[in-house]
């Protein structure tokens, strides 16, 4: 069983595979001040939880946007699982190329995406990860990563309004039915998720037309589900698009 481990800004995601096949997910909040034995402590308890047994785990691989963060699950590993993780990083081997000015700068994630989403759709193609932030990545057809664009993330942008006007309130992240809101919650609904959708289809538009056309667009991340019907330009929306590359990196680097 490969335990897979991605930790990042707002969520520690974690998904356990048999074979190809993904046993089970389930998700711990980001939480610097946390402690080793308490992260071990949550995943030895949530394991059983979803039918997998701890002594069933015989490999681990994890990437991290959390640097403070890192040592303490790569210390839950070898403490509690007796493993030393796979970390992606400079140097691991994924199957993709880092076109980017200092290749060093990119987030691991958004290269693990960028490996799974070339394994399971083909390329060219454009991962759009909507969650704390809301980033875009573009691989092509031969596993060129290219680069991408970043932008505050939609939650992100609702508890900025909330914190920094006297007047707004918080509101479910949900469509309004015109973009003409007839009330505050409706208007800043419509700011928020028509008006993220906007931006995502705009960007997707000029990410195709750089990567010559017909890319396939794919979609992830948890917030991803909050303006998936209002952009309608998904080829798929895969949640677990992580957690999956990193099962197919780890398999190059134990090949």
């Amino acid at each position: 069983m490969l335990l897979a481990i991605d930790i990042g800004n707002t969520n520690v995601t974690i998904g356990a595979f048999d074979g190809d096949t993904l046993k089970a997910t389930f998700r711990l909040t980001t939480d610097t001040k946390r402690m080793p034995d308490e992260y071990a402590l949550a995943v030895s308890q949530l394991l059983p939880m979803r039918g997998v047994s701890s002594k069933s785990v015989t490999a681990i691989a994890l990437c991290s946007v959390v640097p403070p963060l890192t040592p303490s699950f790569v210390q839950l590993c070898e403490d509690y699982f007796d493993i030393t993780p796979l970390e992606i990083g400079a140097g691991t081997k994924t199957g993709i190329r880092v076109k980017y000015d200092s290749p060093r700068d990119v987030g691991a994630d958004r290269i693990v995406d960028a490996a799974a989403a070339l394994s399971l759709y083909g390329g060219p193609a454009v991962i759009v990860d909507i969650g704390t932030a809301t980033v875009f990545d573009a691989v092509t057809d031969n596993g060129d990563y290219l680069g991408g664009a970043i932008a505050p993330g939609i939650q992100i942008a609702a508890d900025s309004l909330f914190h920094t006007t006297a007047q707004l309130r918080r509101v479910e992240l949900t469509a309004p039915a015109t973009a003409i809101g007839k009330n505050t919650v409706h208007a800043l609904q419509s700011g928020l998720v028509l008006g993220y959708a906007e931006l995502v289809k705009g960007m997707i538009r000029r990410f195709d037309e750089e990567l010559g056309g017909n890319a396939k667009i794919i979609a992830t991340g948890g917030l991803a589900g909050v303006v998936v019907d209002e952009v309608g330009m998904f080829d798929a929306v895969d949640p677990n698009l992580t957690l999956t590359g990193l099962r197919l990196i780890h398999e190059i680097n134990s090949g």
